[in-house]
């Protein structure tokens, strides 16, 4: 049987059925034919801009609208087109008037400059040609023909004065430039300084000591102040940052240790966290958190600037492993904490009771502030929620203090915004840290104040974790994270949902805890803030108020205790002043006693010496006496005897009556007898 041939008719036929059949199927596709373009230049002409997108794409979803936003910022007008559900919000911006062929611009609200937003639907690509009511902002409704001479007139000042910039800056490179000293410090560019930089300064001038660059702030230390942190750097030229060390590393980028070099030999630490070009999502929203100048606080991480950086440029990597490559890469640049984070410095430090008062107090006051819809100097703030708030997001400062990073998460709680502007904040942050009403997906979108709620379920659960680590808790184990014996390393939802939710489970407090009376308010403290019911639960506020009250305690405590120990001091100072006295009191009186016996001797001495005085006197009477009766009876015998010698003679005239007694050999009378007996008597009287 012979092979059918096919006649060039039939080819004709078949060829043509196919291409209507495919017709056919793509013009029954329902989905919206709209461009597509993360950034072009609009070409404006009266009311109406065309996009000037190449890009055409059709919707994925059959509801998706085709939108447009435009921007104008700084004189720079772009349009940004692509294909969004209008039940959804777009950049915290609902879509209205979604349903018109024509994509008419709407105003919106927006810091940074103006902003125009519209959705249409029906037409293909009706989001190329954008109509304003009112007139494109910024563009002036000029002829074509008038078009040339406005140009060249608007052109020639700026002309003019980048010619004189030109020259200016020529003369000052070539002569002024070359007469600086050597020891000029070198011009630094438009951000600000962190922390004190830790580097090798080596023969730096203006250095008080090795290996330190002391770069000295407005107020002349060397820490930068809270309220110069939060900037951006509008410099075109990238800051020369040389990437060092991986430090850490989490599901949207990583972070990287890197030397801010000032010149020669000299640098500071700074932290860069890196995302990818598909997180391109995370890095724009944690740099709007960042650059609203209210964030800062001590409390707060310190943030220096944000960056995008291409392929090849930007500034050098190193540290084995650096970031290279054509992929494009978006950098924040942050101050650099050597303590690490809260979660690493948990595990290898035991916490003393200042210490964990000092932490836990700085991780409320960073929260009551982001919460806080005023600054501490009363300026109006708007609350922010962080929503991934966990020990390993949190740093240790070098003064055992915390701040609060990792703002990827994060959500601005604007009270312009609508229930719809929220839908899209679900089931977001670690699954360990989530509260109960964000597992169950039942979280009110209608009260920002529950976005405030779980985050401060979060915080109980880290405050836990540094409780657990205190020593005056008793025996301290090895630290664990919440829920450690009870989940798995890396838990899912399901299973936290299981535990927290149908076994209301929260992390262990034993009795042993609370037996310190400050540990005990501590631990009624976090179990307020991980109610199962988020109305129950106490704000950032009150907490920071808890440790207000504990610290006022503590200093009472210590108050009363010097008091006491003043009155101590006292009370012993007067009993040791009673026993000096007292010993005092009894010297002198050894004293009077000493100078009363010294008296009395001397009394004797006298009475000895008048007693003695007396019996010689008495004694010489009874001479006298003795002689005046031996007188007549020596006259009465000169009668009948020879005259006496010359010797008697004499002795009688100028000798001592006991002399003349002695020498007469006569008997002395009875009544001299009884003389000489007185003083005798008188004398054993004495």
């Amino acid at each position: 049987m012979g092979r059918r041939r096919w006649s060039p008719f039939a080819f004709t036929s078949v060829l043509l059925i196919s291409l209507f059949v495919e017709a056919r199927a793509f013009t029954h596709i329902k989905t919206s034919l709209c461009k597509w373009c993360d950034y072009s230049s609009p070409v404006c002409e009266d009311h109406v801009c065309t996009s000037n997108c190449n890009l055409t794409s059709f919707c994925t979803l059959e509801e998706e609208v085709c939108v447009a936003i435009w921007r104008k910022e700084n004189e720079t007008v772009s349009v940004r087109t692509l294909c969004h559900h209008p039940q959804q919000a777009l950049d915290n911006i609902v879509l209205a008037n979604y349903s018109s062929p024509m994509c008419t611009m709407l105003p919106q609200t927006w810091d940074s400059g103006l902003l125009f937003v519209c959705a249409c639907v029906g037409d293909h690509e009706c989001n190329d040609k954008l109509i304003f009511d009112k007139g494109v902002p910024g563009y002036s409704k000029i002829n074509g023909k008038d078009v040339i001479p406005v140009v060249v007139i608007s052109l020639v000042p700026p002309l003019l004065v980048a010619i004189l910039a030109t020259a200016i800056f020529y003369v000052y490179r070539t002569r002024h430039l070359g007469k600086q000293p050597k020891d000029w410090a070198p011009k630094r560019t438009n951000y600000q300084s962190l922390d004190p930089p830790e580097g090798r300064l080596g023969e730096a001038n203006g250095s008080d000591y090795p290996g330190k660059l002391t770069l000295l702030g407005e107020d002349g230390h060397s820490d930068l102040s809270s309220t110069r942190a939060n900037s951006l750097n509008h410099n075109t030229e990238q800051l020369p940052i040389q990437l060092e060390a991986l430090v850490g590393k989490g599901r949207f980028a990583e972070v990287w240790r890197a030397r801010l070099n000032h010149s020669e030999g000299q640098y500071e630490s700074v932290a860069v966290k890196i995302f990818p070009a598909v997180e391109y999502a995370s890095w724009r929203n944690e740099r709007a958190i960042f650059s609203d100048a209210n964030l800062k606080h001590e409390n707060v991480v310190q943030f220096l600037t944000a960056e995008e950086r291409g392929g090849g440029g930007g500034g050098s990597t190193s540290g084995g492993g650096g970031v290279g490559g054509p992929q494009r890469q978006y950098w924040l640049i942050m101050a650099y904490y050597t303590l690490g984070n809260l979660q690493d410095h948990l595990a290898s430090h035991v916490l003393s009771w200042a210490d964990l008062c000092s932490l836990a107090g700085s991780v409320a006051r960073g929260l009551a502030h982001l919460h806080s819809d005023t600054t501490p100097c009363g300026a109006p703030k708007v609350p922010v929620a962080h929503r991934d708030l966990k020990s390993s997001n949190i740093v240790v400062k070098d003064n055992l203090e915390c701040a609060l990073c990792d703002f990827g998460l994060a959500l601005r709680l604007d009270l312009s915004l609508t229930v719809d502007d929220f839908a899209n904040s679900g089931q977001v942050g670690t699954a360990r840290y989530m509260a109960p009403e964000v597992l169950e997906s039942r979280v009110n979108l209608e009260d920002l104040e529950s976005f405030k709620q779980m985050d401060v379920y979060s915080m109980a659960l880290v405050l836990w974790e540094m409780v657990s680590r205190c020593e005056v808790i008793g025996e301290v184990k090895s630290y664990e994270p919440p829920f450690g014996s009870k989940v798995c390393e890396q838990p899912c939802v399901d299973s936290m949902r299981d535990l927290v939710l149908r076994d209301r489970g929260r992390p262990d407090i034993p009795t042993s805890w609370t037996t310190h009376q400050g540990m005990q308010l501590l631990c009624a403290t976090i179990t307020e803030c991980w109610d199962h019911d988020p109305e129950a639960r106490l704000t950032a506020h009150c907490v920071v108020e808890r440790f207000n009250t504990l610290a006022q305690e503590e200093e009472e405590e210590r108050s009363l205790l010097n008091q006491s120990t003043d009155i101590i001091t006292d009370q012993q100072n007067q009993q040791n002043q009673q026993h000096q006295n007292q010993h005092q009191h009894q010297h002198q009186h050894q004293n009077q006693n000493q100078n009363q016996n010294q008296n009395q001797n001397q009394n004797q001495d006298q009475n000895q010496n008048q007693h003695q005085n007396q019996h010689q006197h008495q004694q010489l009477e009874l001479e006298d006496e003795q002689q005046q009766t031996e007188e007549p009876e020596e006259q009465g015998s000169t009668t009948t005897s020879a005259p006496p010698s010359p010797r008697a003679e004499r002795d009688s005239g100028t000798g001592t009556d006991m002399d003349t007694g002695m020498d007469t050999p006569s008997q002395p009378s009875p009544t001299s007898d009884t003389q000489a007996s007185e003083p005798t008597k008188a004398l054993s009287e004495v």
